[in-house]
């Protein structure tokens, strides 16, 4: 009897390493998080109805729960995260589409009659642009909000600032060419002072019409300060009277002031690092491709210096709680005020209305705050003291750039309605 030969074990395909099958699921799971967010901000950052984004959520969250029980079979993970990248797809299409602004409501929760509450798009010599109108009666007085700074920040980012004027007042917030909704309106190469002019005349001619008026309020802010004071210059007759506050009257001196500042604040702080980096800059103007970054070197310093967040911070997160915006037109937003920048900036080199604008044939209101070292107090305090108008006003904030602070709020809003609104007559 032979003895029996040890058998060889039949070899097997070797099981997926736990670890692999562990990392690849994380990965998975990771991706999901990501294209899980533009579904979860919809009710937070637009105006995307409930009805529209609570099935985009449940189903997005019923595939993650599907991904994470099924894990381990084949092609889930890639089939999991291609359709939340529809779902994705699908809320970012939605923010887009379902673009609107809340209406203005009475007493009983109903939209007021005569209101006006809408996003719309116009045609401005021949380009399509945005604005966003609200107001209690459409019989009111129509105040053009020409956009916050820059150049290429848009009216829809600080149109909050009037909503306690939408009683008194049809407020206008326009998105001018190049930025937010009105991004690739015209190309950028085309942004200049004549663009700008008379895309707001035009706009304002349309409003006249439209609302049965024959002239209307403006309003700038920092950049759009300066298309204010060219508009009334050019054109008086369109309007009752100019409002403004970080008003720029020289940007060269303005900026080399605030760099000089900025520089003396970061040797005082020891903070060698950013303080080389404006000496390798140098001071402004700057001019190139890209002059965005030397001059927010300093300008985040400006800010810090009045207390407020740094630009590079604050630019790119706001416009994602501007609801009238859909996703693409936040990113647009940021990317317009950029890319406006570096067109439109150089273009300020030999600004000084004090020589150029001496004179102005309608009423100018200048609400400064004491401690604004970005659109610099005292240059606007100069230019005031020599300005010839018909009426004029400053009244000084306490605060930096911009209107800021509630209380800074509440005089602005008592002066637009008790002092400004009576000069239309109505």
């Amino acid at each position: 009897m032979s003895a029996k030969r040890p058998t060889t074990p039949e070899p097997q395909a070797p099981l997926p390493r736990r670890g692999a099958v562990a990392a690849k699921t994380a990965l998975a799971l990771a991706a999901a998080a990501v294209l899980l967010l533009p579904v979860v901000l919809l009710p937070l950052t637009t105006a995307v109805p409930i009805l529209v984004w609570l099935p985009l959520l449940l189903v997005a969250l019923a595939v993650v729960a599907w991904l994470v029980i099924r894990r381990r079979q084949r092609f889930v993970r890639p089939a999991g995260v291609g359709v939340l990248v529809l779902i994705a797809a699908a809320a970012v299409i939605a923010s887009q589409v379902l673009t609107t602004t809340a209406p203005i409501t009475g007493a009983d929760g109903r939209s007021l009659p005569g209101s006006i509450a809408s996003v719309e798009k116009v045609e401005l010599n021949g380009s399509e642009q945005w604005i966003l109108v609200r107001g209690n009666n459409t019989s009111n007085p129509v105040l053009l909000n020409l956009g916050m700074g820059g150049p290429g920040g848009g009216g829809f980012f600080n149109a909050p600032e009037f909503r306690a004027l939408e009683e008194h007042f049809t407020v206008v917030s326009w998105d001018e060419p190049g930025t937010g909704k009105s991004y690739g309106a015209v190309a950028f190469s085309e942004l200049d002072k004549e663009r700008y002019v008379a895309d707001a005349v035009a706009l304002t001619n349309l409003l006249r019409e439209r609302f049965g008026q024959q002239k209307v309020f403006i309003y700038g802010v920092s950049w759009s300060s300066i298309i204010g004071i060219w508009l009334v210059q050019e054109h008086p007759e369109l309007f009752h009277a100019f409002i403004s506050s970080g008003q720029m009257v020289n940007t060269t001196e303005n900026d080399r002031m605030g760099y000089e500042l900025a520089l003396q604040r970061l040797d005082e702080q020891g903070d060698s690092g950013r303080a080389e980096e404006l000496r390798r800059n140098g001071p402004p103007p700057y001019r190139g491709d890209n002059v965005v970054s030397p001059y927010v070197a300093f300008l985040d310093v400006l800010n810090e210096v009045m207390g407020t967040p740094r630009f590079s911070l604050i630019v790119p997160v706001i416009p994602f709680f501007v609801p009238e915006y859909g996703y693409v037109d936040k990113i647009n937003h940021t990317r317009g005020l950029v890319e406006t920048f570096n067109v439109v900036y150089p273009q300020l080199e030999g600004l000084d209305f004090k020589e150029q604008a001496p004179e102005l044939q309608v009423p100018v209101y200048f609400f400064v705050g004491r401690y604004d070292v970005n659109a610099m107090a005292s240059l606007v305090e100069e230019y005031y003291n020599s300005l010839t108008a018909p009426d004029k006003k400053l009244i000084w904030l306490e605060g930096g750039h911009g209107l800021g602070s509630a209380d800074n709020q509440n005089v602005f809003i008592d002066e637009m309605i008790n002092r400004v609104r009576p000069l239309s007559g109505s």
